[in-house]
């Protein structure tokens, strides 16, 4: 198995006024292409920390990230930002959807510095609302939405420029259980079709989804178990 995400010794700090706050220790961790994994841990475990690197939203202060072959560890922001949009799309607990676009507007939202015209826009958009069931609310805005379907809308918009990694911080953190496992469902098809799932979450019953857990305590990897899925649910 090739490795996707290869983070070496990777430490993080901040400065809080005349206190060095470490959150990251000298973390090292690999994950595989096409892995499904949730990452876990308590407030403070530095989950969130790491979920920024890996998403090349923040850069380490120390070690070595290597995201799909290119060390991305010293990279220039705007060459950062380049990598995270070819690379990785985001799913966030508060959907993130701009609320005076519809569906199929959000979605096609980071094709606009694609390049692509606007009429291929639309057709990606469409083909990616159709892969989360909701191609009928694709003119609809978010609040003309479900929780749920704008859980939908975002997901196909972390899928629209064919990235090769998902993550998802509390994807289901808003909604409730049934929806919660519709989602999942969705998430294990993404899976299904090659894409490398990255997933925060602090509930069990999610996490068991994933086919790895890695746990996280005091800025580095507490465990790392491989698991039996839990089986997907009919929608």
């Amino acid at each position: 198995m090739s490795a996707i995400i290869r983070l070496e010794d990777i430490r993080k700090s901040y400065i809080m006024g005349k206190q060095v706050l470490n959150v990251l220790k000298g973390l090292t961790l690999e994950i595989n292409k096409n892995e499904y994994v949730a990452l876990m841990g308590p407030s403070g475990s530095g989950k969130s920390t790491l979920m920024n690197i890996v998403g090349c939203l923040d850069s380490p202060t120390a070690g070595r990230y290597v995201l799909n072959n290119q060390d991305v560890s010293k990279m220039p922001d705007d060459s950062l930002a380049d990598v995270r949009n070819k690379e990785i799309g985001f799913v966030f607990q508060q959907f993130n959807l701009l609320p005076r676009l519809s569906a199929a507007e959000n979605v096609a939202l980071p094709l606009v510095y694609s390049g692509m015209s606007k009429k291929a826009r639309v057709e990606k958009a469409m083909e990616v609302l159709a892969k989360v069931n909701l191609t009928d609310r694709s003119h609809h805005k978010p609040n003309e939405l479900s929780g749920g379907q704008c859980q939908r809308v975002a997901i196909a918009r972390a899928l629209v420029n064919d990235p090769s990694i998902i993550l998802a911080d509390e994807p289901t953190g808003n909604l409730d259980t049934k929806t919660s496992y519709e989602i999942m469902d969705i998430f294990g098809l993404i899976h299904s079709s090659g894409n490398t799932v990255v997933l925060v979450t602090h509930e069990e019953d999610i996490a068991k989804h994933a086919h790895r857990i890695i746990r996280l305590r005091d800025g580095l990897v507490e465990s790392d178990k491989r698991m039996e899925p839990t089986a997907v649910h009919p929608l």
